[in-house]
């Protein structure tokens, strides 16, 4: 049910990221709803199909597909709220990305994965429905750019296995890598920390 949780409040932030985006370009109504649905779901979608995990969970689970439909709803009946936080956006990317990288890393565990692989999984699920959105909306994917991004999924996986071999609760690393995720995004966008350019 934990998980199952974290899953569903990742929806909802990639959900609404994509509408705010969608929005952004002034697509109409079906626009709107397909952008959140790839940005939701895009990434699950590529990471269940790489681990031969068919039908891809949304098409298993009913609860994705109303889940998108509602946060889309609401998004757009409290746009103008949304509006007002300067960096809505980019909050609710980051905290997507945040529950996605642990939802990819259980994922490649529950298949028996190597601790490396679970981390590419889990960066996966986190970062390529927003590749897909902003490729559908003729934007750089965010990823592609450099700012500090899968690096922060990277991370936070690596700080979940770390945490992995405290004995604690298993839900600790779990949320530890969470916040390690959201953290290591926010500062690096606040310091304004960036990876190394290979151009002059």
């Amino acid at each position: 049910m934990f998980y199952f949780t974290i899953d569903i409040l990742g929806t909802i932030a990639f959900a609404i990221s994509g509408v705010m985006v969608a929005m952004d370009k002034r697509l109409d109504m079906f626009g709107v709803f397909i952008i959140a649905f790839v940005t939701a779901v895009g990434g699950g979608t590529l990471r269940d199909v790489l681990v031969g995990s068919t039908p891809v969970i949304w098409l298993q689970e009913t609860v994705y597909l109303f889940t998108i439909i509602g946060s889309v709803v609401l998004a757009i009946l409290f746009r103008n709220q949304l509006k007002y936080v300067r960096r809505s956006l980019f909050l609710f990317d980051t905290i997507g990305i945040g529950l996605y990288t642990m939802v990819g890393i259980q994922k490649g565990i529950a298949f028996g994965l190597a601790p490396i692989m679970c981390i590419g999984l889990g960066t996966i699920t986190a970062s390529f429905g927003g590749v897909i959105r902003d490729i559908l909306c003729n934007e750089i994917p965010v990823i592609f750019r450099k700012e500090v991004y899968a690096t922060a999924c990277i991370l936070g996986g690596l700080g979940y296995f770390a945490l992995k071999q405290i004995p604690i609760d298993d839900a600790f690393p779990y949320i530890g890598g969470i916040i390690i995720v959201i953290g290591i995004r926010l500062l690096a966008v606040k310091f304004k920390i960036t990876l190394p350019s290979i151009y002059r």
